[in-house]
């Protein structure tokens, strides 16, 4: 009787430890992804920089391009994240 509670005892904390675990994973996804919606990582200053480290000589045009580009990648993510929560 007392080794069928200590298997249920081991179960009941292996499960637990499992869902923990998964939790964790998801809220700390979920938390990284607004943090980098909301503070993205690149801004004009970066990416001047880093086009005169690939030798390329960064016009304003260029850099504004490049710029949008990213920002439409990001809003299009917002747009299908936003379509995606309308479905539920």
């Amino acid at each position: 009787m007392s080794s069928l509670a200590t298997w249920i005892w081991i179960i009941i904390v292996t499960v637990a430890l499992i869902g923990g675990v998964a939790l964790g994973f998801f809220l700390a996804r979920k938390y990284m992804m607004d943090y980098l919606e909301k503070n993205p990582p690149i801004n004009e200053d970066m990416l001047r920089m880093m086009m005169m480290q690939m030798g390329q000589k960064p016009s304003q045009k260029k850099i504004n391009q490049m710029m949008t580009m990213m920002n439409k990648q990001t809003d299009s993510k917002e747009a299908k994240k936003r379509v995606k929560d309308a479905k539920k």
